[in-house]
């Protein structure tokens, strides 16, 4: 097909006009980027509420040995009290509803809330109370408390840290970002069924983002 020379002509300045709406739009995502502070100690202090739209709660369990199986809850909340200049004064509340348990499988999810197990309608819920903070470096704080599980209540620590804080356009509040792990042994919780074809230790990964409550 020959091209003519007007046609040409309004196809480049279609390619122009494409190029130059798409310069304009990365350069508006640039500008509604949040300014993250990394420096904990610049965070303004204050109780923080979880964002449940964005975090995730996920466990890690060895599966006969071959695998590791990955599942999470959907339905967890927390609260966080600190100042950044007295970070062992912290405080850290979290609630886990047992029955948002979430495995790709709905029969084992099923399953998994019976009294072999987690026994949910007795226990519906798992929670933390963290009793002390403890700062390792600029970013990384290690939370000491008690978990209850089942009915039962263990020590347990999690290692999280701080990804940075900024003002978030989208809610309004100000945000921070953390991540955590932990381990358990499922046994200490009463829940020892299938060991060793289902492991004892489970891996616990937290991602969350935590907004400013006003005062």
């Amino acid at each position: 097909m020959i091209q003519t020379p007007i046609k040409g002509q309004k196809m480049r300045k279609k390619g122009l006009l494409a190029l130059i709406m798409l310069l304009l739009l990365s350069s508006c995502v640039s500008w509604l980027a949040p300014t993250v502070k990394k420096e904990f100690i610049a965070l303004p202090a204050g109780q923080y509420q979880l964002d449940k739209t964005h975090a995730a709660l996920l466990f890690k369990i060895q599966h006969l040995g071959l695998s590791t199986y990955v599942g999470r809850f959907n339905q967890f909340d927390a609260v966080l009290n600190f100042d950044p200049d007295n970070m062992g004064a912290a405080s850290l509340q979290a609630t886990v509803a047992i029955e948002s348990i979430d495995i790709n499988n709905p029969d084992l999810a099923e399953t998994l809330q019976n009294a072999t197990w987690f026994d949910s309608e007795r226990f519906p819920q798992a929670s933390f109370i963290s009793h002390t903070v403890t700062p390792l470096s600029n970013n990384r704080f290690q939370f000491a408390g008690d978990l209850t599980l089942r009915g039962v209540t263990q020590p347990m620590t999690f290692d999280a840290t701080f990804h940075g804080g900024a003002d978030n356009w989208m809610t309004g509040k100000y945000t921070i970002g953390f991540s955590a792990v932990g381990h358990i042994n499922r046994s200490d919780f009463e829940m020892d069924s299938y060991i060793p074809i289902v492991g004892d230790e489970v891996d616990l990964e937290i991602y969350a983002e935590f907004l400013k409550r006003k005062r």
